[in-house]
């Protein structure tokens, strides 16, 4: 694809993906041909309904989980929110302290701000300098009051992978049911995600991360987790979440789910591939650069996050957009805010340098080609702006 006379090289796919041909050719009958509604009971309403029971099955064999235990939603927020304070409401007998930790996405840290002003008790887990949970702190932590952890299983701005496996032996450990919450929306279809290996009581997904369509997400509840809707009005199939479902969107979804659960392990060794030439190609072409998370397994296969000291990280996204290259800085949910990103001041990183962090985010769709181009235009980009700028890159 061109943009203008160059390479169009999308590398935000952290933030959005775009969808799959397969995944609109599956979702275009359900806009004219199956259009009912699926609470009713004649021919379209059922076909409506099928597609999503359908759909249920497809995401739910995904993660390992049952069908009747997937709810979907109108966007990975949503399932995010619905599964925090809707087990928080609905526990608030048992205790109100809640847990997790300082490096969060907004959609996790704002529901935990609103708790809070709800009259809960909320703890944020310190992290190392590569952005994994403190494991010690997490168990002193816990105390008889606590009802609910929330951990992601990939940090979407760093991309280091979190050890939830011992997060949940920690939680199981307690003698008492603590519930704990996994947001996988950065790391489904980029690592693996079982429930039952895990023993997860929650878990969110979002369909625009994975090549599927926007305004549509998931939320797995396993059987018998207790947890109050959010919203009440029209009835629909779900009981927690009210109102006509999104059905093209929601066939949508598991469409994209089924093609990248099919060939995961070729996607998966493919953006590896294109990390290691991306980062080996930074590390051997640019000067006064600072990786951001951990390297090696410990980092998602999709993402690329360095600090080019001495220029802004807007400066640096703007410029290459105008070569035809799609980065990120900071959070995919904050790029707007000027204040530094909170992951990178979690771990350590100072304000002026936290303000230089550029992230890439790979997909299965990348290229190699498509690296090299980013790599041969991004010197220039950086380069330029370092002439310009007040700040030394060799003082900071």
């Amino acid at each position: 694809m061109l943009y203008w006379d160059q390479m169009n090289a999308y590398f935000d796919n952290g933030t959005t993906t775009p969808v799959a041909k397969e995944v609109l050719d599956a979702m275009l009958p359900y806009f004219r041909e199956n259009f009912g509604h699926p609470i009713f009971i004649y021919s379209l309403g059922q076909e409506a309904a099928e597609a999503i029971e359908r759909s249920q099955k497809i995401i739910s064999r995904t993660i390992n989980a049952k069908p009747e235990e997937i709810t979907f939603t109108s966007n990975g927020t949503e399932s995010i929110d619905l599964a925090i304070r809707g087990a928080a409401y609905a526990n608030r007998r048992k205790g109100n302290h809640i847990i997790t930790t300082n490096v969060e996405n907004p959609s996790v840290l704002r529901v935990c701000d609103k708790l809070e002003s709800d009259g809960f008790k909320v703890d944020y887990i310190a992290v190392d300098k590569q952005g994994l949970v403190d494991l010690d702190q997490l168990k002193k932590t816990i105390n008889d009051k606590t009802i609910l952890v929330s951990v992601a299983n990939v940090n979407d701005e760093i991309g280091t992978v979190q050890p939830v496996d011992e997060v949940a032996r920690i939680v199981r450990e307690q003698g008492r049911k603590i519930f704990f919450h996994v947001n996988a929306i950065a790391g489904y279809m980029r690592v693996p995600v079982d429930v039952e290996r895990l023993g997860v009581d929650m878990l969110s997904l979002s369909a625009h991360k994975i090549h599927g369509p926007k305004g549509v997400g998931a939320l797995y509840l396993r059987k018998g987790t207790r947890i109050e809707p959010l919203n009440y009005g029209y009835v629909s199939m779900s009981g927690l979440k009210p109102g006509t479902e999104n059905v093209a969107g929601i066939v949508g979804f598991a469409k994209a789910a089924e093609l990248a659960s099919d060939r995961f392990d070729r996607n998966v060794k493919k953006m590896l591939e294109l990390r290691e030439r991306l980062m080996k190609g930074i590390e051997e072409r640019m000067s006064y650069y600072l990786l951001h998370g951990p390297r090696g397994e410990k980092r998602s296969p999709a993402n690329v996050n360095y600090s080019f000291k001495g220029v802004e990280g807007e400066a640096i996204l703007l410029r290459l957009d105008l070569e035809g290259v799609s980065v990120a800085t900071g959070s995919a949910c904050s790029t707007r805010k000027l204040e530094p990103s909170h992951v990178l001041t979690a771990i350590g990183i100072k304000p002026e340098v936290a303000h230089s962090a550029t992230r890439f985010t790979i997909s299965w769709q990348n290229t190699p080609e498509e690296v090299d181009y980013a790599l041969d235009v991004l010197p220039g980009v950086i380069e330029n702006l370092r002439k310009i700028s007040p700040i030394k890159a060799e003082d900071m």
